[in-house]
């Protein structure tokens, strides 16, 4: 399964057209061809589909969902939290 759990840009690389972001520690590449140009800038929320930056999310909406997802992960136990993060990292659909 491939969540879409909000992620703040950090850096932005025009030449490539990719930004990266920072989704709760984990740092990650991500495309920008499906946004308008100049659209997302660094310090942004955004939601990830494979790969791409699908659109901009709300800072208190981005906010409130990462608590829930900490809340969430603080209870899962060890190895479901492995599992979902290798099932994230192996999402058929990713891209770049």
């Amino acid at each position: 399964m491939c969540l879409s759990i909000p992620s703040k840009v950090v850096k932005i690389d025009k030449e490539r057209n990719v930004a990266v972001v920072d989704t709760m520690g984990v740092t990650r590449e991500a495309g920008l061809d499906l946004m308008e140009e100049e659209d997302v800038q660094i310090g942004d929320y955004v939601l990830l589909h494979i790969g791409f930056i699908m659109n901009k999310i709300d800072e208190e909406d981005a906010l409130e969902s990462l608590k829930i997802y900490k809340e969430i992960i603080e209870k899962m136990e060890e190895e479901d939290r492995r599992e979902l993060i290798e099932a994230d990292d192996n999402c058929p659909n990713r891209g770049v």
